[in-house]
């Protein structure tokens, strides 16, 4: 590909530094480990660039690391982690990116569902000028009711609630340039809304189709269950993208809007004493506005609290309140302010 002839120049100069970090979580998959790595290195040993497998043991509990550590033992470019216990694919995840070296990380499931044929095509795209390329399974080969269907009513979600309109969240097969991570920290099921994080910081994000195989050997991890805890990470990943630095205006919105209903319910009230005759120790509307007035006025004290909290967040650590893409003719930049 012409767009990876100096990467090809690059990985000859670097030496042992690696252009690409390729991570692959990894949990019981015996029988797939050894066919992936053959997979991945004749898929990327051709571009002729520096690069390493990261391959991170999830707390396995068959011979998956057993097979791996076997691999590693005549292949300099293998890097495994093994967990104490089973953390999850998260966290799984975080611990290779945090290890990884490359310029370019590129993440892959261990279950040969993804192939590692496209991660040329994925480089090729990135170095398109893009800071990062979400791979898009078109043509799916999983189960529909239990896997496409909610994985698509999942991904309208986050699409419309992030406002970045990529088709598959999901898919672990994207490529990153290791700048737009730097700052990134996973919880939950939080890998799969990277895209959205980075898009949010200024990052150039596109997706491109890629190639996706009916798992032929394993068992798969995923579950309707998931569904659901996405959509609660989704709730986290649109507060803190929207009100991350100004929690007040949401509590506080929320706040005067049922102060509001409360003081509506409450002129309610008055009239239907004067002009209707109910009195008011007998109408349930004078309780309910009590109730709103109060709620509301509990919502701005929280958004108050959560104002105290961010700020000692970012002040404490440091934390900058924007990103710069680029400076020119700075001999030092300058230290974010916070506001």
């Amino acid at each position: 590909m012409p767009a990876l002839r100096h990467l090809r120049a690059e990985g000859r100069r670097m030496g042992a530094t690696p252009y690409l970090s390729i991570v692959i979580p990894v949990y019981n998959e015996e029988e797939n480990v050894r066919r992936l790595q053959e997979q991945v290195t004749a898929a990327v040993d051709p571009l002729g660039i520096e690069y390493e497998v990261i391959y991170v043991d999830d707390g396995s509990r068959d011979r998956s690391f057993e097979i791996l550590r076997e691999l590693a033992s005549g292949n300099p470019r293998m890097r495994l982690i093994r967990f104490r216990r089973n953390f999850g694919q998260t966290p799984a995840m975080a611990a290779g990116f945090d290890a990884a070296r490359g310029e370019v990380i590129v993440p892959l499931d261990a279950d040969l569902q993804n192939d590692p044929v496209d991660i040329p095509r994925l480089l090729a795209k990135l170095e398109e000028g893009y800071d990062v390329v979400s791979g898009w399974r078109q043509k799916r080969q999983d189960k529909g009711l239990t896997r496409r269907l909610p994985s698509m009513i999942a991904n309208a979600l986050i699409a419309r609630s992030t406002g970045v309109r990529i088709h598959d969240y999901g898919c672990t097969l994207k490529a990153y340039r290791a700048s737009v991570l730097k700052d990134v920290r996973l919880y939950g099921e939080m890998h799969r809304f990277i895209p959205a994080w980075a898009a949010l910081e200024g990052a150039r994000v596109t997706e491109m189709p890629v190639t996706h195989h009916p798992r032929t050997a394993g068992k798969s991890k995923y579950g309707l269950s998931r569904t659901f805890r996405v959509i609660l990470d989704l709730m986290v990943v649109r507060f803190l993208g929207g009100y991350g630095t100004k929690p007040i205006h949401l509590f506080g919105g929320m706040g005067f809007t049922l102060c509001g209903a409360g003081i509506l319910t409450g002129l309610i009230t008055l009239y239907q004493k004067f002009f209707e005759g109910i009195k008011a120790h007998r109408n349930p509307l004078l309780m309910l506005a009590v109730f709103l007035f109060l709620l509301g006025v509990q919502a701005i004290m929280l958004g108050l609290l959560a104002e105290l909290g961010i700020r000692t967040y970012h002040e404490s650590q440091g934390k900058p309140i924007y990103r710069i893409a680029e400076m020119v003719n700075f001999e030092k930049a300058p230290a974010p302010v916070d506001s």
